[in-house]
């Protein structure tokens, strides 16, 4: 659906030349909801302006439906675009029209008929649930209702694709979780593929199947959600997910234990499995759990357990390799002191 072969995106400043995007490649399939993640200055919208050019890449190509944007001119360029909606941070509405006039702004620049915007502005309305919203102006309304429009608007001309440019970072907890229902049923319902920006682990996980994650310029690891929430490789990506997930312990608590602290992941049904009283039932150890939750990312349960185990060194040997041989997952933080 979406192809990104090398792509670099350089910028020229007073300082000099500044990398944005480095020699980046993904591949987005069609209907899916795909994340980049990474902290202020990654070069993640950097990247998604690219991939409707707003911004020229350096070099590199971009295929969206099997058409290279990078080699159309421009009129082409302009008939490519109709096909690819953005929605942004802070909603970019204009002030002095009216909801109704915002959305059709989008459906006469490509040109339709007005028995055709009508048509299609109240289905969009009926759609994010602004049926009543219609003749206000974007000052009265709150910031997710301006989303909304902004969603609407996106839309307007039947896109394949949608970017989401920070789409929830100006919004409350409460909000964010609407706008990103919404998206969730838009994505099933008309089969869209979206392409989502962030730098908020939570949203990846509420609404993404597949992620990639940035730093300086460069993708430095991609895969599933749930894969790399639950084995994450690269030092940012465990820094993301551990600020979502939030099992660290305070080293002065690390610094009372006596025992050999493990962390344990519970992937899929394991979570639901009683992995735990099963080592106290067949190996002379003790144990004392001192932090455990367990999250569900895409509906899939993903369990994560620290814990302190005391006993004679050989049980204790015995009783985590008997762990790791049912988890696939197991991590010693500490050894015994």
């Amino acid at each position: 659906m979406i192809e990104i072969k090398d792509l670099v995106k350089v910028y020229e400043t007073k300082k000099g030349r500044v990398t944005g995007v480095d020699q980046v490649s993904l591949k987005v399939e069609k209907g899916e909801i795909f994340g980049i993640v990474g902290y202020s200055g990654a070069g993640k919208s950097s990247l998604i302006r690219c991939l409707n050019l707003l911004e020229t890449p350096t070099s590199g190509e971009i295929k969206i439906d099997g058409l290279s944007l990078t080699s159309l001119g421009k009129k082409e360029l302009r008939q490519a675009r109709l096909k690819i909606g953005m929605i942004f941070q802070h909603f970019h509405l204009v002030s002095s029209k009216t909801v109704y006039e915002n959305i059709a702004f989008a459906l006469k620049a490509a040109h339709k008929t007005k028995s055709e915007i009508d048509a299609r502005v109240k289905e969009l309305l009926d759609m994010v649930g602004l049926t009543d919203k219609r003749d206000v102006y974007p000052s009265q309304l709150s910031g997710g209702q301006k989303q909304r429009v902004g969603i609407a608007r996106a839309l307007a001309n039947n896109p394949s694709v949608l970017l989401c440019d920070e789409a929830t970072s100006a919004l409350d907890p409460s909000t964010t979780k609407s706008i990103l229902s919404l998206l969730k049923k838009i994505n099933k319902e008309l089969g869209l593929t979206i392409v989502l920006i962030t730098h908020e682990m939570e949203v990846v996980k509420d609404i993404c199947d597949r992620m990639a994650v940035m730093q300086d310029g460069k993708v430095i690891e991609e895969g599933k959600v749930y894969d790399l929430f639950s084995n994450p490789q690269q030092p940012l990506t465990k820094d993301f997910i551990n600020s979502i997930l939030q099992f660290e312990l305070p080293e002065k608590l690390l610094k009372e234990r006596n025992g050999k602290i493990i962390k344990i992941y519970f992937q899929g049904s394991i979570a639901e499995e009683s992995v735990i009283s099963d080592v106290f039932q067949q190996f002379k150890v003790k144990g004392n759990i001192l932090h455990g939750k367990i999250e569900y990312i895409q509906e899939t349960p993903l369990g994560i357990f620290v814990m302190e185990l005391t006993g004679s060194p050989l049980e204790i040997e015995r009783a985590i390799h008997y762990i790791t041989d049912r988890t696939r997952n197991l991590e010693v933080i500490r050894d015994a002191a």
